[in-house]
C-alpha cells in the first residue's frame, strides 16, 4: 500500500506559452507521493509519477518532453476526447429526425470527435484549488454550434481532482441548447514499468466485464453484445496482456469496447492493471457503461517520449472508460443523446497503488 499522510496537498499552475491570443498553462497536482501535470491545451495529462515498491517515483504514462509537442498529436496522448469518443460509422447521426453529416477521419469512420475535435481546443483554467485532503483543477472549452457537424452550443468542463488516497479523480460535465450526442474520454496510454520495461505484455490486466460489443472490420459495433468467455478478451481474471494478443492480427492487437457490469462504480473496479515488476498497479472506477482497450498497437519507436525512450507497438495500453462506439446508431445501445435542460455528468478515478 502507498504511505498517505496529512500534508497538504498542492495545486499550480504556470504559463508556458500562449496560442491564438490564449494563454497556455502547465497544472501541477501534487499529493506526498503522487504527482499529476496537465495542460490546458487538449485538457490534457502529460504525465504522472507515482511510486513503485521502493519508493522510486516514476512516470507511468505516455506523452512529450516539450507540452508544445501536443499541438500535433495524432495519437491523443493524455488528452480529453470529445465530443464523441470512440468511432461512429460513416460520420452519420440522426438526432430528433434530422441527419448529421460528421467529419470522417478514420477509415470512413468519424473518430474521437473528428479533426478538429477537444483534444486541439485551448480550454480555459477556470479554477485551481487545494486543501489538506486534495488538489485540483477545473477547465472548461466552449463548443461552438456545428462544430466538427455537431448540432448545439455545448458547454464541456472537465474537473481533475488528486486526493489524499492516490486516486485521480476526472468529472465531466455537459449541457447544451440542442440535442446532441457526448460521450467524453481520457485518452492516457499507461506503462506502470514507467517504460523502464519498453512493452506491457507482462502487465496483468483484469476488467470487470462479461461481454463487448462485437465489431465489423470497420471497427464499428454489428449491435451483437457477445460474451468474452472463450475469447482473448476473457479478463474476468488477471491475464497477462502479451498471452493472446497475437491472436487479434486485424487490429494488431486490443483496440475492443468491454461492457462493464452494473458495479463498477461500487467496490469492485471497472479494470485493474498490475506491473508484477514494478509493483504498481492502477485501478479504475468509473460511472460509464463501457471501456475501450486500446493496446498501442500502431506505435513503431518513431516517437521519444517524455521518459526519453521510443514508444514502441504495445508499449502502453488505454484505458478509455466511455459510452459505446457508434451508440447513435444502435438503439439497444446506453442512450448518448444529451437534450437541452439535462446535465452530461461523468466520473472516472484512476487509483494508483503498489504491491
Amino acid at each position: 500500500m502507498l504511505n498517505v499522510n496529512s500534508r497538504a496537498l498542492s495545486a499550480t499552475r504556470t504559463q508556458y506559452g500562449e496560442l491564438r491570443g490564449a494563454p497556455l498553462y502547465m497544472i501541477t497536482l501534487e499529493s506526498a507521493t503522487v504527482v499529476v501535470q496537465l495542460i490546458n491545451f487538449g485538457a490534457t495529462i502529460t504525465a504522472i509519477y507515482a511510486p513503485d515498491k521502493t519508493g522510486l517515483q516514476k512516470n507511468v504514462v505516455a506523452g512529450f518532453l516539450n507540452p508544445i509537442d501536443y499541438l500535433h498529436n495524432p495519437a491523443y496522448f493524455g488528452c480529453t476526447v470529445g465530443r464523441y469518443a470512440n468511432r461512429i460509422a460513416a460520420g452519420r447521426i440522426t438526432v430528433e429526425e434530422r441527419e448529421y453529416q460528421l467529419p470522417i477521419n478514420n477509415d470512413g469512420n468519424h473518430l474521437h470527435g473528428g479533426f478538429e475535435g477537444f483534444h486541439t481546443k485551448i480550454w480555459q483554467v477556470t479554477q485551481c484549488s487545494q486543501s489538506h485532503t486534495e488538489a485540483g483543477v477545473i477547465m472548461e472549452y466552449i463548443s461552438a454550434d456545428g462544430e466538427e457537424g455537431y448540432p448545439g452550443n455545448l458547454v464541456t468542463s472537465v474537473q481533475y481532482v488528486l486526493d489524499d488516497k492516490n486516486q485521480l479523480h476526472i468529472r465531466y460535465t455537459a449541457h447544451t441548447d440542442k440535442s446532441t450526442p457526448v460521450s467524453l474520454t481520457n485518452h492516457s496510454y499507461f506503462n506502470l514499468s514507467g517504460f523502464e520495461r519498453p512493452l506491457v505484455t507482462d502487465h496483468l490486466l483484469t476488467i470487470n466485464a462479461q461481454t463487448y460489443t462485437e465489431k465489423s472490420d470497420r471497427n464499428i459495433p454489428t449491435g451483437n453484445i457477445l460474451p468474452v468467455a472463450g475469447t482473448p478478451l476473457d479478463f474476468t481474471k488477471p491475464a497477462r496482456i502479451g498471452e493472446h494478443i497475437n491472436e487479434l492480427p486485424a487490429d494488431r492487437g486490443y483496440d475492443h469496447n468491454f461492457v462493464l457490469q452494473p458495479d463498477y462504480m461500487g467496490k469492485v473496479a471497472a479494470a485493474m492493471l498490475e506491473d508484477p515488476y514494478s509493483g504498481r498497479i492502477l485501478r479504475v472506477f468509473t460511472d460509464q457503461p463501457g471501456i475501450q482497450v486500446y493496446s498501442a498497437n500502431y506505435w513503431d519507436g518513431s516517437i521519444t517520449g517524455q521518459q526519453g525512450k521510443p514508444y514502441l507497438q504495445h508499449g502502453a495500453v488505454a484505458l478509455e472508460t466511455q459510452a459505446f462506439p457508434d451508440s447513435p446508431n444502435h438503439p439497444h445501445f446506453p442512450d448518448t443523446i444529451l437534450s437541452p435542460g439535462d446535465i452530461y455528468r461523468r466520473h472516472t478515478i484512476f487509483a494508483f497503488d503498489v504491491q
